[in-house]
């Protein structure tokens, strides 16, 4: 008989993290021209403003993409997102898995609440680790100068360049420099004042992460919640035999030792597994898409505002209704949908596939 794999062994967050990662990429992949518009869209971006609030305004800026950057301009900042999504994945499905073995041991733990914290936990702490990348994908997104003699291949690395010596999110002093100091503490303070002017550069590389973790939370925690609620739904006695795959050889394959029933069920049928993920994307992105336009705001607040200006998330919001109303912050959401319907799809169908072939 094959060892069983304990879901908190490092072979198990290894597979699972893979899965999660190839699972991340397919889907940012797939969608990543509609994902480059909505971001012009949400960032109120002054070439494309007269654009955004209709889907032939997102045709259109498809095509006015097309035409002055060539193919490659649909996927201008997909290279960071690459190096984002990654990690962002493969930290968000695994921790999913540990949190909800933690919160969900058994079947008799199985709960609404439950499934929502451990989906909530996940999401928040994959982007606590992956946020400055978000940050460099969505200023390389934005970003509509066409100046590639000046930037060139660099380009990533200018941008790096320009968050890092923007005004700074905070303001901090150490007191400056006073006569007659003596050398030792004069020393210390010159030690002081270069981090501390280090540590105000760093935090430009999470503008906007506030509204993040809050939207995160009904975001991560909805849209799993929603996928395990629909797979529930398809596995009813009286929908089963037309959703899920009754083979039995395909829980030959698992090597995971668990006792819930979560670990051992059956996978879906394409078409079902696909509906799942794409209905889950569907309520995740309606519960929390306000917050992710104020994010986008903070975000480019660098080179969108005047002065370079940082605003507090109260000064955005503000900024955001005083522009367009309450609609403002629903902006680009029809190409929310359009976009994250099949991106959820794809990334929970992937996932699962995944997880299927290497035994887990």
């Amino acid at each position: 008989m094959t060892d069983k794999i304990d879901k908190h062994s490092l072979e198990y967050v290894v597979r699972s993290g893979i899965a999660g990662g190839v699972a991340g990429i397919s889907a940012k992949t797939l969608i990543a021209p509609l994902d480059r518009v909505k971001i012009l869209f949400q960032t109120n971006n002054p070439h494309y403003r007269h654009l955004a609030g209709s889907f032939r305004g997102m045709f259109k800026a498809i095509q006015l993409i097309y035409h002055n950057d060539g193919f490659m301009g649909l996927y201008q900042g997909h290279s960071a997102t690459l190096l984002r999504i990654f990690p962002y994945a493969a930290i968000k499905f695994v921790c999913y898995e540990q949190i909800r073995t933690f919160l969900i041991p058994r079947d008799e733990y199985e709960t609404a609440g439950r499934r929502l914290l451990a989906g909530s936990f996940a999401g928040v702490l994959s982007v606590a680790f992956t946020y400055p990348l978000d940050l460099v994908r969505v200023r390389l997104a934005f970003e509509t100068s066409h100046s590639r003699i000046q930037h060139g291949r660099g380009k990533i690395w200018h941008i790096l360049k320009t968050i890092y010596y923007e005004h700074p999110r905070y303001s901090f002093t150490t007191g400056g420099y006073v006569a007659n100091k003596p050398p030792l503490l004069s020393l210390l303070h010159r030690i002081v004042d270069r981090n501390v002017h280090v540590f105000q550069a760093m935090t430009n590389f999470y503008r906007g992460f506030v509204p993040t973790i809050i939207g995160m939370v009904p975001y991560a925690g909805v849209s799993f919640y929603s996928h395990d609620m629909i797979h529930d739904l398809f596995r009813l006695p009286h929908i089963a035999p037309y959703t899920v795959i009754d083979d039995d050889a395909t829980l030959e394959t698992t090597k995971v030792r668990s006792e819930s029933s979560f670990d051992t069920r059956k996978p879906l049928k394409i078409w079902a597994q696909l509906l799942a993920g794409g209905g889950a994307g569907m309520l995740a992105q309606a519960a929390a898409y306000p917050f992710e336009v104020i994010r986008r705001r903070m975000q480019v607040g660098g080179v969108a505002n005047l002065g370079g200006q940082f605003f507090s998330i109260g000064h955005t919001i503000v900024m955001i209704y005083a522009e367009r109303g309450f609609k403002g912050f629903y902006v680009g959401l029809g190409i929310g949908f359009l976009k994250i319907v099949p991106m959820f799809a794809c990334s929970f169908y992937v996932y699962e596939r995944c997880k299927h072939y290497l035994r887990i």
